[in-house]
This record gives C-alpha cells, structure tokens and sequence, in this order.
C-alpha cells in the first residue's frame, strides 16, 4: 500500500472555544478512554463505534467507525503523537461504498488544544486526507475522475468535521471539568 502524500484528497479544520483552562486538558487521556456512547453523542448518527487498542510494537490506537458521506469508513489512527494538548493520529482507513465495493485511503487527524487567556482553551480538529495508489486504481475503475472524487471527499469530510468538532470540544471539557472536581474533592 502506498500513500500518494502529494496528492490532497480533502483537508479541513474546525475549533471551538471552551471554558476550561489548558492546563486542566488531556486530549490523549480523553481519546484513548472515550466511552463508546460519547463517541456516539459527538456526531450522531454518523458515528457507529470507537474502541482503544495498541499496534504490534505497543503504540497506541483509536478505532473509530464512521459515516462520512455515504460511505462506511473504518479507521484505524496509530497516534503518531499523543500529549495532554496534541495529538496527531495517522490512518490507513478502509471505506465501503454503498455497494459495499472496498478501498483505502491515509488520514492524518491532528486534535490541538491552545490556550486564548488563563480560562479558556481554543480546541481544533483537523482532518487531513490523501490517497493512496488502491484508492487511485479504485476510482479509475469505476470512471472517476481525481477531481471529482477530492471535491465529494472535500464536501462531506469537511461537513462532517463542521459538525463533530464543537461536540468532541464540549465533551474535552466536560472530562477536564470532572477530573477537575475530583482532584478538588479528594484534597
């Protein structure tokens, strides 16, 4: 499988500004201990299921499920990085058309929490997709052109981005905001 890096598929990024100090944010804690439901909650009713696991050499994963689109998208995000106020997640996703065809292309998703004043967090979700060479042979199998199918993956990524990013920004907060108020009540 190779990925075609110099060819952009579709890019966007969204924030979000949230109540909660920096300091108190964990994006790699909240991704990698998201409860299915939550995941659910952050972009209903695209999203089908989230899970936690480790590549064979140990690194951390995100298996998340999702509809992008009208296509199934499986992805798999090795974490590249993975800290308290970035994470850039890399994947080598599987997407089943309606028809129930199979291709692959890379995602890079790259979750960045930045500090606005001493209160407030500037969460952005940026998703960055590219093709790979099953891909490219896919659409050219089925008389697609590069063009056409860059602008469909753009429309419906960055919609679906549009959508998810203010809920995976509130729900960052609602975690910080909980640990916070634990770490209070236990001193």
């Amino acid at each position: 499988m190779k990925v075609l890096t110099d060819k952009l598929l579709s890019k966007s990024a969204y924030s979000h500004e949230i109540d909660v100090p920096l300091d108190q944010i964990d994006i790699a804690d909240w991704l990698f201990n998201l409860p299915e439901a939550e995941y659910l909650r952050c972009c209903e009713p695209d999203h089908i299921a989230c899970g936690s696991t480790f590549t064979d050499d140990g690194r951390r994963m995100s298996i998340n499920v999702e509809k992008i689109g009208t296509a199934l998208v499986v992805q798999h995000y090795v974490a590249d990085e993975a800290t308290p106020s970035y994470c850039r997640m890399n994947s080598i996703s599987d997407v089943f058309t309606p028809t129930g065809e199979r291709t692959q292309v890379n995602v890079i998703w790259e979750l960045i929490a930045e500090s606005i004043d001493g209160n407030r967090t500037r969460y952005t979700n940026q998703v960055t997709c590219h093709p790979t060479d099953a891909f490219m042979a896919f659409i050219e199998k089925h008389g697609q052109s590069f063009e056409d199918a860059a602008k469909a993956r753009q429309a419906a990524g960055g919609d679906h981005n549009h959508r998810e990013t203010p809920k995976f920004a509130e729900s960052i907060a609602r975690k910080a905001l909980a640990k916070a108020a634990t770490k209070v009540a236990a001193e």
